[in-house]
């Protein structure tokens, strides 16, 4: 049986999901929250890189600030996608005052700014505000592209 590796947005562990039952009903073998609970997960550095580094599924992360005029507009934007797109996309949001170093390590200059990881690296780039329809479009191609067939 094919399994996609899955981190808990609760408690980061690391969970095989079955690719053949509905991940919209998985949960975490440890602390048994939802795997997918339809809103962007929030995360620091040492939790991005968990779930980047063991994710079988993209994940699509929003590097923002609270003072961040742009990504206010921006926020409920993100969280619809991860609403409608999840499970099929892990969404996180990573305050970058609070996580420079994650900024930094991706080169995040500007904020808002999207960036898409897959197989462990950055698979896509979207700087500034985007709109609902963008947004959606571009992580769409994204999964396709990580899960051909």
């Amino acid at each position: 049986m094919e399994k996609r590796r899955v981190v808990c947005p609760n408690c980061d562990s690391i969970n095989a999901v079955p690719v053949n039952r509905p991940a919209e009903a998985a949960k975490c073998g440890r602390c048994h929250a939802k795997l997918f609970q339809g809103t962007p997960a929030e995360l620091d550095a040492a939790r991005l890189e968990r779930h980047i580094a063991n994710s079988d599924i993209p994940v699509v992360v929003d590097f923002w600030a609270p003072w961040c005029g742009p990504c206010r507009a921006m926020a409920p934007i993100f969280a619809q996608a991860a609403k409608t797109i999840e499970p099929r996309a892990r969404f996180a949001k990573v305050n970058v005052d609070e996580n420079p170093e994650a900024a930094r390590r991706y080169g995040v200059q500007g904020i808002p700014a999207l960036l898409a990881f897959s197989e462990g690296k950055v698979a896509a780039r979207q700087a500034g505000l985007t709109d609902a329809n963008t947004l959606r479009g571009w992580v769409e191609r994204l999964v396709v592209c990580s899960n051909p067939g």
